[in-house]
């Protein structure tokens, strides 16, 4: 939950996934989240790489489980459930305009509708969703998908006008003009950055971001038979990726077009063949994608299994390889010019890579993509706008605030931070929307209350064989079947959901050794939880045997109680004549399996859930009690 940028409860509905309560599941889900069947499909998971599994085995897929349940009940389903239910009243007298339906552009506009803003949404684009639909290719996120989350927020009430650039049909000023009282500026990163080596002018070097702008937007994207990308993020494995189908493309065509007197079973009979046929030409070295990139293959910063997906589809890499020059015949590039590349950072962590003279070699080809980061267009200010950037070429802003140099106007998401997570965005356009309220209401905004619910559970058991279960893959489209924009990855079965989701630790229920107000009790030192734990996380050491630090006292000491109740003998002083023990426990190697709790025979040790909400749990179900009534 921490690990989330917009703190959504991942632990909690992967557990009512176990359950089996999908519903509940997906509320939990999706509330924090107005993005949530998008991230369901390319979200960068920050929490699966802080998830306590993973210090097991491998942490629980909780990216693919969220994918689960928005399948079931997000707009893209059959059956969408709303957590807003009602479309919200217009509240607030001032207009709000958001630029960008990118995921920041339209976190925020979700959040500042729902509290009563009238938001219009501007984008230069002929669709929205930004990056979304302009970059990430359709075999990773379906347009339907992203098409049905961009509705569900729009029909809460948001105008959307595309086809309308900053800086072309409109400026800051006219926004102003028109009585927008609070702008907030989501245009992300949508140019690519040039790389300065000779020969870059040449016909067929092309970069990155055209070439999946052009390719997502349907238009024809012609590519030669041997295609050299470089890059090693994420977005030069979408381009290597995308140019791997274009060229299965281009090969069809070259193939020829079906005879029109066919029938259709004659024609996909025929389809079939020339999809055999490309895929065996692309096998045969037909048609090649090379992919080159500075960085080895361990450190290179694209997710694994995209590296991996790419590598079984037939993407040849070069890792630790960089760009010395272009070579071409007649203008037009007929190769790259290459030479090792030892290290990419310098001893302070600085990008300064060394390169090995002696190494160079050529990989021939007729087409190089650039992809090797993203860059901002900041054309749109003027002066007079008052809006100052930075050297990195992003808008100046108050990080706590998210307010530029100009009052009223904000910047969020990569256009603010630079290159970042879809979430992390998702999170900017939720804080832009808090601090543009803030801002308009002045001394009468309040901030949102957040309650804390902590429930002591009787008998906690985990699943059974929990802890046995390895993480499950997420199943994708065989290699035979992955054609044009096919999605790759097929999702999970509910068989398979829940299997997964057991392998949950449930890291929000922790033991409590504080004794037990209802029996009246305390510690015995029989050492029972000692000997019933099954991964050694407990301990019960002499405080003569203790040895704590003079910070740890320190910070231990800022709690009066526990310090009169604990920590009065651990003065360096008196400690080797102290006596009593002290309950010492390995936090990070502990399941929660509650076998502590039940073995206590004084009940000493409980079980305790706890939980954020950002409404009144005990309302809520005066609430339920009442509606049951």
């Amino acid at each position: 939950m921490q690990a989330c940028p917009v703190h959504t409860e991942a632990g909690r509905y992967v557990s009512l996934i176990a359950e089996g309560r999908y519903e509940e599941a997906y509320r939990y889900a999706r509330r924090p989240n107005p993005l949530a069947s998008i991230c369901g499909r390319v979200c960068g998971h920050p929490c699966e790489t802080d998830c306590r599994r993973g210090k097991f085995d491998a942490p629980i897929s909780i990216r693919a489980l969220k994918r689960f349940l928005t399948e079931r009940y997000g707009p893209e389903s059959r059956n969408p459930i709303s957590v807003f239910p009602d479309k919200p009243e217009v509240s607030h007298e001032e207009q709000i305009a958001v630029i960008g339906s990118g995921p920041a552009g339209l976190a925020a506009a979700h959040d500042l509708a729902l509290l009563g803003y009238r938001v219009t949404i501007f984008d230069a684009a002929p669709v929205p969703g930004g990056m979304l639909y302009l970059g990430i290719p359709e075999y990773r996120l379906p347009r339907d998908v992203l098409t049905a989350q961009v509705r569900e927020i729009l029909d809460l009430g948001i105008t959307l006008q595309l086809n309308t650039r900053l800086g072309k049909d409109f400026s800051l000023a006219d926004l102003r003009a028109q009585g927008f009282k609070a702008i907030l500026l989501a245009l992300g990163l949508h140019r690519s950055r040039d790389l300065s080596v000779p020969g870059n002018d040449l016909d067929g070097v092309i970069k990155g971001i055209d070439f999946l702008l052009n390719v997502n937007l349907g238009y024809r994207f012609s590519i030669g038979k041997k295609t050299v990308v470089i890059g090693g993020g994420n977005v030069a494995l979408d381009v290597a990726r995308s140019a791997l189908r274009e060229q299965q493309r281009l090969t069809l065509e070259d193939l020829g077009s079906q005879p029109e007197n066919l029938t259709s079973s004659e024609q996909q009979i025929a389809m079939k063949e020339l999809m055999d046929v490309s895929r065996a030409a692309l096998r045969m070295g037909a048609h090649e994608v090379h992919l080159m990139c500075l960085e080895s293959r361990e450190e290179m910063p694209a997710f694994e299994d995209e590296i991996e997906e790419g590598q079984l589809e037939g993407l040849k890499l070069h890792p630790s390889l960089g760009p010395q020059r272009f070579l071409g015949t007649g203008g037009k590039i007929t190769g790259v010019e290459t030479i090792r590349c030892s290290s990419v950072f310098d001893a302070q962590h600085r990008f300064n890579p060394t390169f090995e003279q002696g190494t160079e070699s050529v990989i021939d080809c007729d087409t190089v993509i650039l992809a090797i980061g993203q860059a901002s267009d900041l054309s749109f200010l003027t002066p007079a706008d008052g809006v100052e950037t930075t050297p990195q070429g992003t808008i100046k802003i108050d990080p706590e605030t998210l307010m530029s140099t100009a009052p009223g106007i904000f910047a969020a998401g990569d256009i603010a931070f630079g290159p970042r997570l879809i979430i992390s965005a998702v999170a900017d356009g939720k804080k832009a929307a808090e601090q543009i309220d803030r801002h308009l209401r002045g001394t009468e905004w309040k901030p949102k209350p957040r309650f804390v619910q902590i429930t002591v559970l009787d008998h906690h058991k985990m699943a059974d064989s929990f802890d046995e279960y390895s993480r499950l893959p997420v199943p994708v489209v065989p290699l035979d079947r992955r054609t044009g924009v096919v999605e790759v990855e097929s999702g999970y079965t509910e068989e398979e959901a829940r299997r997964e989701a057991q392998r949950c630790l449930k890291c929000w229920i922790n033991t409590i050794f504080e004794g037990n107000e209802t029996y009246g009790t305390e510690c015995i030192l029989c050492g029972g939880c000692v000997d019933v734990c099954p991964e050694n996380c407990l301990q019960l050491v002499p405080l003569s045997q203790l040895n704590v630090s003079e910070e740890t006292k320190s910070q231990l000491a800022g709690d009066p109680l526990f310090y009169q109740a604990s920590l009065q003998h651990l003065n360096a002083s008196d400690l080797p004549a102290s006596e009593g023990s002290m309950m010492v426990k390995d936090e990070t190697i502990c399941i929660r399996c509650g076998l502590c709790a039940e073995r206590c025979p004084v009940h000493t040790i409980t079980m305790e859930a706890f939980q954020v909400f950002d409404h009144n749990p005990d309302m809520v179900q005066v609430e339920l009690e009442v509606q049951a009534l």
